[in-house]
């Protein structure tokens, strides 16, 4: 019995009760929270369920506590309950109830972890689009790291995931960086303005090796070529960066084609026709403000030009055309304002603004031998996801981006990423997967099969804490995919990996010696069998290996 299973179960029984009593049952909440108590004596699972109804059924909550405890212990798959403080009930699971876990992790295999809460959602999500004006730098790499695994969280609960890189070919930036490949094939000096770094003459030098009269051609051509090629060659490199670190997309969207397919002036078209634009001094100006931005944006400039919101409209229209109800935005630390924008423009354009999602990442901080890491040869002035991955591998690099929360900043260690050690987080779970893997190969070796015959046998702390942490995979999977955070999945296999290390030191697994095979060993190898497919299934949803050997 998961978590999630007990939780339907005590709101049956609460039902029960009330209606029993007489009191009103529309009180009882849709979903009866279920926890892990701190400590062990205080049962396997707590509910405040008494709590959160008790007053405002009339009763008190205590004895409402009371009542469901009585209810909860007479009920199949529950060993006791217990009130507790003023008026939370203590569970205690009936041993098939919670060895029943086992069976169904080993029964779904690599589908445990997976659900349904968005089936029929189709889901664009957009990450990284960095600039194809140089290598992915840090603050992209993790995007790159997080999006990814939010996609798979997404899909592993039911969404139709669309990985989607918006391609900005369409600005300044792009001809400042044809200006830096001109000047560095030249031999001169990077401009003011330009893009510095080893890369710079690396992508001249091949614009070159590709067009070899291109410094013979007029002016305004030959800034084309190294524009045009430029961008091929190093957008070229970022898709590889991308998919060597376990990061591929299934659409490019090119900005520029949202002004030459007409999108961006058909929005505004629309949007004038609406009373959503109005014009003030010569400009064109969204009412956002109407809708919850901090103020009104320009999106036609006096001179004509579309200011650089014009195509983020239009974008967002071209994803709602193509067929999606949830739009994830995942944008660097430096966009905040984009949140009430998008939202905004999605708003103008009479969409629901809750069809767009805007995650903001923050900054990542390298540190070496206890000193911040601040320069990349490559580069020039950023550390690039080739410099981290160069340092410390794809998996360690990944699972320390994924594994904190994108609203805080994080330090990433590159000593401890290269420790093998229980110190280095991704080193720890992965470890935990080799062993079992390894405990297997031993197994086998001893002609010793896992057996679901005799869980009844497991009757250990540390086995029950191992399996409810399993059966709270499931849960964790479910609320990652909700509140879009899948470094929970993370927190999550590193609490896993810590109770199977405690239960192995605990727990003799295999007979030693002249010790003859017993029923005990097939249950716990069971146990194993079921933690190494959690821990695999887990690693799997943030891209990372699961190692049968280390």
């Amino acid at each position: 019995m998961t978590p999630a299973d007990l939780a339907e179960l005590l709101r049956a029984v609460t039902l029960t009760v009330v209606r029993d009593r007489g009191l009103d049952d529309a009180l009882v909440p849709e979903t009866v929270v279920v926890e892990r108590p701190r400590h062990a004596d205080h049962g396997d699972y707590a509910t405040n369920i008494a709590l959160r109804i008790g007053k405002n059924l009339g009763v008190s909550p205590r004895d409402l506590a009371g009542w469901l405890a009585d209810a909860f212990a007479a009920t199949d798959g529950i060993a006791k309950a217990e009130v507790a403080g003023p008026g939370f009930v203590n569970v205690w699971l009936a041993a098939a109830a919670q060895n029943s876990i086992v069976a169904g992790v080993l029964d779904s295999a690599a589908e445990y972890g997976r659900g349904n809460e968005f089936a029929g959602r189709r889901i664009n999500l957009e990450f990284v689009s960095a600039n194809p004006t140089g290598p992915i730098h840090l603050g992209g790499t993790r995007w790159a790291a997080v999006g990814d695994a939010l996609g798979r969280v997404l899909a592993a609960r039911g969404g139709a995931v669309t990985r989607e890189y918006y391609f900005n070919d369409h600005g300044t930036q792009i001809d400042r960086f044809a200006r830096s490949l001109e000047a560095a094939a030249k031999g001169e000096p990077t401009p003011e303005d330009g893009y510095a770094g080893a890369y710079i003459g690396e992508i001249a030098e091949k614009v070159v090796a590709q067009v070899p009269d291109v410094l013979d051609q007029p002016e305004a051509q030959r800034l084309e070529t190294f524009r045009a090629v430029g961008v091929d060659l190093m957008f070229d490199h970022i898709k590889t960066s991308l998919h060597e670190f376990g990061t591929d997309f299934d659409v490019f969207t090119h900005e520029n084609t949202m002004f030459t397919s007409g999108l961006v002036d058909e929005c505004i078209a629309a949007l004038k026709a609406n009373g959503n634009l109005y014009e003030n001094d010569g400009a064109w100006w969204l009412r956002s403000t109407t809708f919850g931005d901090d103020k009104d944006r320009v999106v036609i400039k006096s001179d004509g030009n579309a200011a650089y919101i014009a195509g983020d409209i239009a974008y967002y229209k071209d994803k709602r055309n193509r067929g999606f109800d949830l739009c994830i935005y995942m944008l660097g630390a430096d966009h905040h304002g984009y949140v009430t924008r998008l939202k905004a423009a999605a708003a103008s354009l009479g969409d629901d603004p809750a069809t767009v999602e805007v995650l903001i990442g923050q900054m990542v901080n390298l540190v070496r031998d206890g000193k911040p890491v601040r320069m990349s040869k490559r580069a020039g002035t950023v550390i690039t996801l080739d410099d981290l991955v160069d340092a410390v591998g794809v998996d360690a690099a990944r699972y320390a981006l994924i594994r904190s929360s994108v609203d805080v900043n994080i330090d990433i260690d590159l000593d401890l990423l290269r420790k093998r050690s229980n110190d280095n987080p991704v080193y720890y779970v992965q470890y935990a997967h080799a062993r079992l893997s390894a405990l297997s190969r031993n197994a086998a070796d001893l002609g010793l099969t896992a057996s679901l015959e005799h869980l009844d046998l497991l009757e250990d702390p540390a086995e029950g804490e191992l399996i409810r942490t399993i059966g709270d995979f499931d849960e964790v999977v479910a609320i990652a995919a909700e509140l879009r955070e899948p470094h929970r999945v993370c927190r999550y296999l590193e609490s896993l990996a810590g109770a199977y290390h405690r239960f192995y030191a605990r727990c003799r697994i295999l007979p030693q010696g002249d010790e003859p095979a017993a029923d005990i060993h097939a249950a716990r190898l069971a146990l194993c069998a079921a933690t190494r497919q959690v821990l695999a299934n887990g690693l799997d949803l943030v891209g990372v290996g699961a190692p049968e050997r280390m």
